[in-house]
């Protein structure tokens, strides 16, 4: 059965209104909730980037049912990965067990703040391999000391652990990626629908004797009942999307994303994004994932303006129709 999930999208909204939205989303019968981390909005006119974790912190006491994600925590240069097992294992508390932590090789926009220099993507990747190590170390809940070649962690222990340890998603791009991640996370992460990536990860997973695993993507929307206001909101904030990961990775402020992002015609966004009421173009592009394998999919709804509305109107609708539309198994 496919899981279909809300994102809370910090860059767009303000932390308040997070918790709202994360309460609407629940109620109108989301499965699940994830939440970006970022300290820079993509674009100015976004016009927000609050701290992931005190949200999901309240988000967590004002739901009862709906899974929480982070999608996703760089846990290298802006964190140590210690202190993001801390974090996690506490949200693992808050919420009773509903958290995934969902990691990533992050991006410099994000990352570049601390004032270290940003590393080259197999340097980043070796860095979130030692991370991952050490936060399944310190789930455990017993003294950890570490020397790796790029972290060190002194006597640290987690104090406070739920029942269970969190469960690990790791954002993968590609053969190598997932060759690194497969058999050392839970979950997959992707932000595109590739079939090659879902095969890879569940055959190294099998190959190594462990537990099949949940494939977790993520799309944008813009749902609008006016197709031409969608397609502006879209371009307004959205139209960094189509630049590649490898860009998106590696620009560092919003004024780079403005610049690489200027000729980028409305058009274009709305030809890689779903703008406006039709809800069967939704499932159509959303019907993509499902049929790559995965088991789960966010939906990001655009523009901080449209939530409420698009919450209180398409998204039930919208939800029976994806869940009639998506293989039942």
């Amino acid at each position: 059965m496919t899981r279909f999930g809300y994102t809370l999208m910090t860059e767009q909204s303000g932390p308040a209104s997070l918790v709202e939205y994360a309460v609407a989303a629940e109620r109108v019968g989301f499965d699940f909730e994830v939440s970006s981390d970022h300290y820079f909005p993509w674009l100015d006119t976004q016009g927000h980037s609050g701290y992931a974790w005190s949200v999901l912190g309240a988000v967590a006491h004002a739901t009862e049912r709906v899974d929480l994600m982070t999608y996703v925590t760089c846990p290298t240069v802006r964190y140590h990965p210690a202190v993001v097992a801390q974090k996690a294992a506490t949200l693992g508390v808050l919420s009773d067990g509903r958290f995934t932590l969902g990691l990533g090789a992050g991006e410099n926009l994000n990352e570049h703040v601390v004032g270290e220099r940003w590393p080259a993507v197999d340097e980043r990747h070796a860095m979130l391999a030692e991370a991952v190590d050490i936060i399944t170390e310190l789930f455990t809940g017993e003294l950890l000391t570490y020397v790796g070649d790029h972290f060190h962690v002194d006597s640290a222990r987690l104090w406070d652990l739920p029942d269970s340890p969190p469960q690990i998603g790791v954002a993968v791009s590609g053969e190598q990626s997932v060759g690194q991640f497969a058999t050392v996370a839970d979950h997959l992460i992707a932000t595109e629908p590739k079939a090659e990536l879902v095969e890879q990860w569940g055959a190294l997973r099998t190959d190594a004797s462990l537990d099949p695993s949940r494939a977790i993507g993520q799309i944008p929307i813009c749902w609008d009942p006016d197709r031409d206001a969608a397609v502006r909101r879209a371009h307004d904030q959205f139209r960094w999307f189509g630049l590649g990961w490898p860009v998106n990775a590696n620009l560092p402020t919003t004024e780079s994303f403005r610049r690489a992002s200027a000729f980028v015609r409305p058009e274009d966004v709305a030809e890689s994004i779903p703008c406006g009421p039709d809800l069967d173009a939704i499932v159509e592009s959303v019907s993509a994932y499902w049929e790559a394998g995965f088991t789960d999919v966010a939906l990001v709804q655009i523009g901080d303006e449209s939530q409420q509305r698009f919450l209180d109107e398409a998204a039930g609708p919208l939800l029976e129709a994806l869940r009639a539309a998506a293989p039942s198994s």
